[in-house]
């Protein structure tokens, strides 16, 4: 079963929190956690209803797998209309937050309307209850944890909030928990901060249960773990360097997409990458990677806790930022780095830091960074317009505009609107890297063709995680494919994201299948889950809710149109590495892709296609 079968539904307009069934017939559907919050969320919403209104809803959803023994099932997702993006929503989130969730006896929190007033949702077990919030409005995520453990008495209990960012709407406010695990991407912070709920804590000592085969469960468990451990990336590469392994070897190979773009390699590289981390700094003689660290259920410990050097700029007057904390994973070093040209590691973590306190979406404030250092650099926007120098390169800018974001002050304020508004603004709408309004993570759709057309038709805007085409292209993970060639890749990445939908769906992190397949992961979730979890059915799910999100999203004025890359991506070649001279060829790989996906040539799922996926 796995399920514990009780939704919580949070009315935050009345004030009332009431217990409901979860709907298993679409479980059965739907899985859970991705999957089963969008079939609630696009049951219950307008797709036209404006993503900071009353109207809107947010979901906090757990998977069958999540707080098992099962290796990384500590995940839960939040699912709404993205506000950065005008389509669905899902941001994914590990730590400890979600297993406690489900250990309180709950798959799912729906919460809907405004307050009147902050609150948070505290609940312990089955008993649940929106407490006033006020004292904690216009305060840290790191003081709202600190100060709910205090109030109620529990270190153990586990807290997921919002900082200013998402107080202040900035559209790509995250939310985090444990101090820094984030659902990160599409502006979910700022829906949770437009219906004035600062936090939900949670304390959850009921456990986990409900496995359908328990001694198969245990058997599949101890297999995939096994698994995990032997496999070079999840067993060696992700414990000792985390993601950050991959800057020295995407750059590389010219797919690391630098200055806004317009280069594909950054000199800057090596200063800050997973090595560098390593490495004793000149001024302490310590090394800016203190440990790695594991979320619930985890046998990777992919996680960076880094201390940064207190004597740099950013922070010798402020010794709050001197202790042990999330270090840089490697989207947010990119974003942060590459993407600005910027290569001060100590700099990268202090905005880091920033975005893990304030609750912001690193890649987007590193991307948009990146626009405005163009803008500037193009003379478009003046210092008089930003309040300070705003070169390529400088990381005093980088922190400055992070700390200014953060707070809401001055410049910050246009920043936080995303980059595809902010250029916009200012009359050059061409220089947003974005696709749907969301900004790229570390991969340059020209170098990767398959991550092109990956970031063209993706759900949510521009994201690496829902069709990781990097794993054939780069790793040769389950096949290698040329980075260059676009035959085969609409193939490939239409199998990446129907099973990546599932594997979002189940409680499991995706980093699991740098090493497991779906047969590794099928067994797991079958003898968890009642009925049929089939590799088939399991798939097909999978594919289930790529259309589902598709189906709002155009019900929401999406359109084929919309499935495209910016126009540097489409005219600029790449100006070095091993792609020099290629553009992004996303009009060889769209309309086969369409095809294969059961879609008009205008990217709309056919009558037929919605009646075999029972839509």
């Amino acid at each position: 079963m796995a399920w514990t079968r009780k939704v919580l539904r949070v009315n935050l307009t009345q004030g009332s929190c009431v217990s409901e069934p979860l709907n298993m017939a679409w479980a059965a559907q739907y899985l859970g956690q991705r999957g089963l919050a969008s079939k609630y969320l696009v049951s219950e919403i307008d797709p036209l209803v404006d993503p900071l209104a009353a109207e809107n809803k947010i979901i906090y959803a757990t998977g069958p797998l999540t707080g098992t023994m099962a290796s990384t099932g500590g995940r839960y997702s939040v699912v709404t209309k993205g506000p950065l993006t005008g389509v669905i929503a899902c941001s994914n989130s590990g730590g400890f937050f979600g297993a406690e969730l489900k250990a309180a006896g709950w798959d799912m929190i729906i919460v809907e309307g405004k307050s009147p007033r902050p609150v948070y949702l505290h609940i312990e077990n089955d008993k649940a209850a929106l407490l006033a919030a006020e004292d904690l409005w216009g305060r840290t995520v790191w003081d709202t944890e600190g100060t709910l453990k205090k109030r109620h008495q529990d270190p153990l209990l586990r807290v997921s909030s919002i900082g200013r960012a998402g107080e202040n709407q900035v559209l790509f406010a995250a939310i985090v928990n444990d101090l820094h695990r984030a659902a990160g991407r599409s502006g979910v912070g700022a829906v949770m901060g437009s219906k004035n709920l600062k936090a939900i804590a949670v304390r959850g000592t009921l456990g986990v249960g409900n496995i359908a085969d328990p001694k198969s469960f245990m058997a599949a468990v101890a297999a995939g773990k096994k698994v995990l451990a032997e496999n070079a990336v999840t067993g060696q590469g992700l414990p000792t360097y985390g993601t950050q392994v991959l800057m020295n070897v995407i750059n590389e190979m010219g797919a690391s997409p630098t200055r806004n773009h317009r280069d594909v390699q950054f000199e800057g590289a090596r200063k800050i990458s997973a090595e560098a981390m390593h490495e004793k700094r000149t001024t302490d003689g310590k090394t800016h990677l203190v440990t790695n660290q594991a979320c619930f259920g985890c046998t990777i410990a992919c996680g960076r806790i880094s201390r940064i050097d207190e004597t740099h700029f950013s922070v010798e007057t402020k010794p709050q930022y001197w202790g042990a904390s999330g270090g840089l994973e490697y989207e947010a070093a990119w974003a942060l780095g590459n993407a600005n040209g910027v290569d001060d590691l100590e700099a990268l973590q202090y905005a880091n830091l920033l975005c893990n306190e304030d609750g912001m979406d690193p890649i987007s404030f590193g991307a948009t960074v990146g626009a405005v250092m163009e803008l500037y650099e193009l003379g478009i926007l003046t210092r008089d317009d930003i309040g300070l120098e705003a070169p390529f390169g400088s990381a005093e800018a980088l922190c400055r505009l992070a700390e200014m974001t953060a707070r809401g002050e001055g410049f910050g304020k246009v920043v936080g609107l995303g980059s595809k508004r902010l250029c916009t603004r200012y009359g050059r709408p061409d220089l947003s890297m974005t696709v749907k309004g969301q900004e790229f993570p570390a991969y340059d759709g020209r170098a990767l063709q398959g991550m092109g057309l990956a970031y063209a038709t993706s759900n949510r805007g521009a994201c690496h995680l829902r069709g990781y085409m990097v794993s054939s292209e780069v790793f040769g993970i389950p096949v290698k494919t040329d980075p260059r060639e676009t035959a085969g890749k609409p193939e490939l990445l239409k199998a990446f994201q129907d099973a990546t939908a599932a594997v979002d769906s189940s409680g499991l992190c995706v980093f699991t299948t740098f090493a497991w397949t779906m047969n590794d992961i099928q067994p797991q979730i079958q003898s968890a889950c009642e009925g049929d979890w089939s590799l088939e059915s399991l798939l097909q799910t999978g594919e289930r809710i790529w259309n589902l999100e598709r189906d709002f999203n155009l019900a929401a004025g999406i359109t084929g149109k919309d499935d495209t890359l910016p126009p540097r991506l489409l005219n600029e070649p790449c100006k070095t590495g091993a792609s020099k001279g290629m553009v992004a060829e996303l009009g060889k790989m769209l309309p086969e892709y369409y095809s294969l996906r059961g879609w008009t040539p205008d990217g709309v799922p056919t009558a037929a296609t919605r009646a075999r996926l029972g839509l």
